[in-house]
């Protein structure tokens, strides 16, 4: 089994980790991002990028080019674009550039661009949408590395990241092995269910099992 965060964080699915951060009253979990091609998974720690409006951001460097630049393998770029999907804030020049550095991934709050080419070249992104429409012009960096909002949830650089087929969820660094932890019950409990469920078990009765409430807590 992995040690590391990252590697146990890799382990489970963002249903869980969500369900985790229900239980714990954390504000993590995010709605309407997803992979925009293939059934992939990733798991890192967050590099932000803020994106604004061009008339609202300094003129300067092309959009996430300081992030990827000084990020690399465990690391998963997370770009803030309030959920804009009328623009693009990815394509594949910062695909590739990604690749190049080992980054894992790479995550959306708004949308991306040149899809064949990044579906092609085997890199994950999630997202609102796929576009055509550049960001040139259009949107500027405010930031990066910075605290961001994405969705709604507070990402700070550092935070880990877990993204898979059902969307993508966020755990605060400093709460990260509690959820964790919380998750990897969750996930036991969920199972042992299943399992119940192919044995026979009627589901009415495996929903409302209180050996499955006792395994959450780690009572007997």
């Amino acid at each position: 089994m992995p040690t590391s965060l990252t590697g146990r964080l890799k382990g489970l699915d963002t249903c869980a980790v969500s369900d985790a951060l229900d239980f714990l009253g954390i504000t993590g979990a995010t709605t309407g991002i997803r992979p925009m091609w293939g059934r992939q998974k990733i798991a890192g720690r967050a590099r932000t990028v803020e994106a604004v409006d061009a008339a609202a951001g300094p003129a300067g460097r092309h959009l996430g080019t300081q992030t990827v630049a000084s990020s690399g393998p465990g690391d998963v770029i997370v770009v803030a674009n309030r959920g804009r999907a009328n623009v693009s804030s990815w394509g594949d020049i910062l695909t590739a550039a990604a690749q190049y550095r080992g980054i894992e991934g790479a995550v959306i709050d708004g949308a991306c661009r040149d899809l064949d080419a990044v579906a092609e070249a085997g890199f994950p992104v999630w997202a609102r949408a796929a576009v055509p429409v550049t960001a040139r012009g259009r949107l500027a960096e405010r930031g990066s590395d910075v605290p961001v909002l994405f969705d709604g949830v507070l990402v700070t650089p550092g935070d880990l990241v877990l993204a898979d087929g059902s969307g993508v969820v966020f755990l605060p660094a400093d709460r990260a092995t509690e959820i964790i932890e919380t998750a990897e019950r969750l996930a036991a409990r969920q199972d042992a269910m299943r399992a119940a469920v192919l044995a026979g078990q009627p589901v009415t009765e495996v929903m409302h099992d209180d050996r499955f409430r006792a395994a959450l807590s780690g009572e007997e």
